[in-house]
């Protein structure tokens, strides 16, 4: 009981720091959406995570000859693809890269008028950084055909499949423009649920302990003394 009881009365309080600490990761992300839109310079750039869900404002142009179709997104029921290009900066010439939006799929969809951006063009944005899956299979990309179609982006993939060094961030265009993407984009939520509900598991886990020790307590002591 010394030892049990201890470790998981600190285990819980451990969890309830956890949820405390994904509030607080919260409230800095939303007060990121609402600060003014940056652009990607050279000079004094913070790391890729301190940029995370930024608005930011790009000004280059299109690579579209590097364009990749991420295959099997859904929108109301519909299945389509997100167009992902690497836009090439004006001010620095660096690469980064943009997802344009979601599009059908169907038998009529021209990949070579979805993909059509040409000049120098002005984009609004949200910066957020691609992940694997959680369950991560064998990726089966389909490169038969230009674009090349991916189930999913990551940016070590992107590179070697390209052979560009782009910037380590992914942005989630938010203005308009000729294409006529859909640009939905679901807004993540930081919750500190789960870790409340671990935290109160291991107090209810040492609650039980005690009630065992109790009990066994107990009856040690009743067979002593009959």
């Amino acid at each position: 009981m010394v030892i049990v009881t201890p470790l998981l009365c600190s285990l819980g309080f451990w969890q309830l720091e956890r949820a405390e600490q994904k509030r607080n990761q919260a409230t800095a992300l939303e007060m990121r959406r609402k600060m003014p839109p940056i652009s990607l310079t050279v000079s004094a750039r913070p790391e890729a995570d301190q940029l995370l869900y930024r608005q930011v404002n790009l000004h280059g142009e299109f690579l579209t000859e590097k364009t990749i179709f991420i295959a099997n997104r859904k929108h109301l029921g519909k299945t389509g693809f997100h167009v992902v290009t690497p836009l090439q900066l004006s001010a620095s010439g660096e690469l980064v890269l943009v997802n344009r939006g979601w599009t059908a799929e169907t038998p009529s969809t021209d990949s070579g008028l979805l993909i059509n951006s040409r000049g120098q063009l002005k984009i609004s944005g949200e910066i957020t950084i691609p992940q694997a899956p959680a369950i991560e299979l064998t990726p089966i990309d389909d490169d038969s055909q230009f674009p090349p179609r991916w189930p999913y982006l990551t940016l070590e993939r992107y590179r070697q499949w390209s052979g560009l060094e782009v910037l380590p961030i992914l942005v989630l265009q938010t203005s308009k423009d000729d294409q006529d993407f859909i640009r939905q984009w679901p807004t993540p939520k930081v919750s500190d649920l789960m870790h409340i509900g671990y935290a109160i598991q291991w107090f209810a886990f040492a609650i039980i302990a005690l009630l065992v020790w109790l009990r066994l307590s107990y009856q040690k002591v009743a067979s002593e003394t009959t």
